[in-house]
């Protein structure tokens, strides 16, 4: 979840600065640690950006972040390089499994920076 500029202003909370925006390349995640925590970072390209755990609850695996990212009916997903199960990159629930689900975090990006806010939720 990308929050917009007006909600940068009355966001009180620390963030995580993680990469230039112009290092990710759309379509593709990258594996970060936020706080201790592996997240899998992702830049859908036109304001997109998403932060899921990186962590494969299939495999055990930190994985998400090499995973194929692509839509099911227009909410946009990662597939598992493992299992190939899908995961909701807003909000982090199994496509395949809604019994599952991995960490989403929120994502901002400030002076081209990508920042995230540490401590994800799970749906």
């Amino acid at each position: 979840m990308t929050i917009t500029e007006p909600e940068l202003r009355t966001t009180a909370t620390t963030w995580e600065p993680v990469c230039d925006l112009k290092r990710l390349t759309p379509g593709r995640g990258v594996a970060a640690l936020v706080d201790g925590a592996p997240v899998a970072l992702f830049h859908l390209g036109e304001g997109e950006t998403f932060a899921i755990g990186n962590v494969d609850p299939f495999s055990g695996a930190s994985v998400l972040s090499r995973g194929i990212v692509g839509d099911v009916d227009g909410v946009p997903t990662v597939a598992s390089p493992i299992y190939k199960q899908r995961f909701d990159l807003r909000t982090g629930r199994s496509i395949d499994d809604e019994t599952v689900a991995v960490s989403a975090y929120d994502v901002r990006v400030v002076d081209g920076i990508c920042e995230v806010r540490p401590g994800g939720t799970l749906p």
